[in-house]
């Protein structure tokens, strides 16, 4: 007969099987233009349950100010930033036009793809563009990925929108792609999902902070309300697990409330919310950024960045274990001057330096360790007389995560 201590030993463990059973699925919405302090004073109810659930952040974009890692704040480089965890110097879409994005740094749908290649992702959009571009559906660059749901370019579509003067019809486009994507959710369940919402920014270009930019923000929180009731439905009815993150892509110009694409502290004012309850502590003191996204969600799924992305990624996950954040880089007189916070008070740090970008034109960059300490020690002085250059990357690898920076020579920004 089975002692009480050991009945409840063998149901912990068997709902500790359970947990584990869960598939663990992401979809996270771009609400396009609309800066912290408006998501801040607007009462919205569907906003609230989430964050009730979760949390939410501050976040910024448009890189580091002043640096060589300076982003514009405009709309699709924004959307590049979450994708690749890279800002523009990286993944190289400046503007809207998005010419020639740089598929070198690769975006989460295609690590995912790449791990995972039985599991489903999906996009819904109203440009045509975040799939075919952003993503490179179907491109050789991008290994000819492929999005298993895709409904998007309704734009195109002026028959069924029929488009007018004060641009209502982009908010039946979003009616549409939120229909699509609950539907998509309760029906089919994609793994890893992208949800593009536009009437947002459309109504800010237009009337800047004005009724009518607050009352599109109204509509977006219902619209949210029924993403949320598919993901809640697929939790209740499924041994499924989803996270939900929800943020912007730019904020808006302090004067008017219409402009966007500079760096004052609006237009890089932005925001998350998610239904993930535990950041960890860089989500939770730290002022994250838009590039922070992507690596949080590969930490949920459970994608595992090669050596030469993980290099590359500019962010630092809010999700899981991390040991350490906020590199700086100071080159004076042949030296380095590195510094970080430490995240942990156990482990080690290895410094590498490489004086060659190659990975930028999809090369291998010669990595030379230059030494290791421990992680608390949170400073490391490098020698770089023996790597004579103008350029240096610097890259930190702890236990957990890793960190780089640039280094160029004579640039006092």
């Amino acid at each position: 007969m089975k002692t009480p201590f050991i009945m409840i030993a063998c149901l912990l463990l068997s709902l500790a099987a359970n947990a584990q059973q869960k598939a663990r699925k992401v979809v996270y919405i771009i609400a396009d233009g609309i800066s912290a302090d408006v998501i801040e004073n607007r009462n919205l109810p569907n906003f609230k349950k989430i964050v009730q659930a979760g949390s939410y952040s501050r976040m910024h974009v448009g890189g580091g100010k002043g640096t060589y890692s300076e982003t514009p704040t405009i709309s699709a480089v924004g959307y590049n930033s979450l994708l690749t965890g890279t800002w523009v110097n990286k993944h190289n879409v400046p503007d809207n036009d998005i010419k020639e994005p740089n598929y070198h740094y690769q975006h989460i749908f295609r690590l995912f793809n790449k791990q995972y290649p039985d599991k489903k992702t999906g996009i819904f959009s109203s440009w045509t563009d975040n799939r075919t571009k952003l993503l490179g559906h179907n491109l050789p660059e991008t290994g000819n990925l492929k999005v298993d749901y895709f409904f998007d370019g309704y734009e195109l579509d002026t028959v069924r929108f029929k488009h007018d003067k004060k641009t209502y019809y982009m908010h039946q486009i979003d009616e549409q792609v939120v229909t699509d994507a609950s539907n998509t959710i309760r029906d089919k369940a994609p793994d890893l999902s992208w949800v593009y919402l536009e009437y947002t920014d459309d109504m800010g270009h237009a009337y800047g902070d004005s009724p009518e930019f607050y009352e599109s923000i109204d509509m977006l929180d219902k619209q949210i309300g029924k993403i949320w009731d598919a993901i809640n439905y697929r939790q209740q009815k499924f041994k499924e697990e989803w996270l939900i993150v929800i943020t912007t892509d730019h904020g808006r110009d302090e004067k008017s409330g219409r402009g966007h694409g500079g760096q004052s502290d609006r237009q890089r004012s932005t925001w998350m919310i998610s239904n993930y309850k535990n950041l960890n502590t860089y989500g939770q003191y730290f002022d994250m950024g838009i590039v922070d996204i992507m690596p949080a969600i590969a930490n949920y799924l459970n994608v595992k960045l090669p050596d030469s992305v993980a290099r590359e990624v500019d962010g630092v996950p809010f999700i899981g274990p991390v040991s350490v954040a906020a590199l700086k880089t100071i080159y004076f007189q042949n030296q380095i001057d590195i510094s970080w916070k430490a995240l942990q008070q156990t482990g080690k740090v290895k410094v590498w330096l490489t004086t060659t970008n190659h990975f930028k034109t999809g090369g291998k960059d010669a990595y030379q360790l230059l030494g290791e300490v421990d992680l608390k020690q949170g400073h490391f002085l490098a020698d770089v007389k023996q790597f004579p250059s103008s350029f240096y990357k610097v890259v930190l690898e702890a236990p957990d995560n890793t960190l780089n920076g640039w280094v160029i020579v004579g640039d006092k920004k």
